[in-house]
């Protein structure tokens, strides 16, 4: 039987350094985001979470495709988001848009903020949400 050697850095680890690097937004202070032209929320979950709702007008770009979708020399890119000048990175608690933010800002996105708690914070502070 082979054994995996043990990981460096777990998750715990990279979403708090992530967290310690970035800067975050409460959902009472996105809410009156929602609209702003001048902000992009992108939603960094699955297709199957988005199917639960998500926050209007968000950007979908599952974790695993972001830098592909934010990267302008990419085949994949999405000029979506390099239209705004604020983003806002959600997931569904707050660990996979902290690392995602975290990975905009080392892009060069000047401006990106992680929802923190995520859409669970955003429900529960009555944000509204697309079907």
């Amino acid at each position: 039987m082979t054994l995996t050697p043990p990981l460096k850095k777990g998750f715990k680890q990279m979403v708090a350094e992530a967290n310690a690097e970035i800067a975050t937004i409460s959902a009472a202070e996105a809410l009156p985001l929602v609209g702003d032209p001048a902000v992009l929320f992108v939603d960094v979950r699955e297709g199957g979470e988005v199917a639960t709702g998500a926050i209007p007008g968000a950007f979908p770009a599952p974790r695993g495709f972001l830098e592909f979708f934010a990267d302008p020399e990419s085949p994949m890119h999405k000029p979506e988001l390099a239209k705004a000048a604020r983003v806002v990175v959600y997931c569904a608690s707050g660990g996979r848009s902290a690392l995602a933010a975290k990975t905009l800002a080392d892009m060069g996105y000047a401006d990106v903020l992680n929802l923190a708690g995520g859409i669970t914070a955003w429900k529960a502070a009555g944000g509204p949400l697309t079907a």
